[in-house]
C-alpha cells in the first residue's frame, strides 16, 4: 500500500492560485480600510480629549516621528507618513508649534524636523489610546501575541515584495 500524495493533484493548482489571488485582493482592500478606520479612531480620540488643532493624519504623523530627528525626505522614504499632502501637514504642524524645523547648515535645501513639547503631547495621546486598545484586545483574548506577530510578519513580507517591485521592475 502506498502513502497518499503529499502535494495536491495538478488539477487543483489553478484553483489554489485563484484562491490565493482572492485572498490577496481581499487583504489589499482590508489594508486600505484599516488605515481609513485608524484615522477615524484617532479623530474620535482627539474629539474625546478636546484636541481640535491637529487632525488624525497629523496626529499619526507626530506619533510616528516620536523621538526621532529627521529630514522631510526621511520622513517620506521611511514610511513615517501615510497621506497625500506631506508638505502641507508638516508646515501646519510647524506653524501650530508641534514640530520644529530648520535648514541644515551644510545644505540649505535640506530641512530637519523634530517634535516640540506640544508635539510630544499629541504623540502621547495617540500612544495612550493605542495602549488602551492593546489592553482591551489582550484582556478579551481577541488577538493573541502569536497571531498579531504572524500578521506583522506577513505584512512585512508583503511590504518587502512591493518595495522590490518598485526598485527592480525597471
Amino acid at each position: 500500500m502506498t502513502a497518499p500524495p503529499t502535494t495536491a493533484p495538478l488539477a487543483t493548482k489553478p484553483e489554489k492560485r485563484e484562491q490565493f489571488l482572492s485572498h490577496y485582493l481581499e487583504n489589499l482592500a482590508l489594508i486600505e480600510r484599516m488605515h481609513r478606520l485608524l484615522l477615524e479612531v484617532v479623530k474620535h480620540e482627539f474629539k474625546r480629549v478636546g484636541l481640535a488643532e491637529v487632525n488624525a493624519g497629523q496626529g499619526l504623523l507626530l506619533f510616528n516621528i516620536g523621538e526621532a530627528e529627521m529630514t522631510i525626505t526621511e520622513l517620506k522614504n521611511y514610511g513615517y507618513y501615510l497621506g497625500g499632502s506631506m508638505s502641507y501637514n508638516v508646515n501646519k504642524l510647524v506653524k501650530t508649534g508641534h514640530i520644529s524645523a530648520w535648514r541644515q547648515p551644510s545644505d540649505r535645501r535640506v530641512v530637519q524636523i523634530k517634535l516640540t513639547l506640544k508635539g510630544f503631547e499629541v504623540r502621547d495621546i495617540v500612544h495612550a489610546m493605542l495602549r488602551r486598545h492593546c489592553g482591551v484586545l489582550q484582556s478579551k483574548r481577541t488577538i493573541t501575541l502569536a497571531s498579531i506577530g504572524q500578521v506583522a510578519k506577513t505584512l512585512s513580507h508583503l511590504e518587502g515584495h512591493w518595495q522590490n517591485q518598485i526598485h527592480y521592475i525597471y
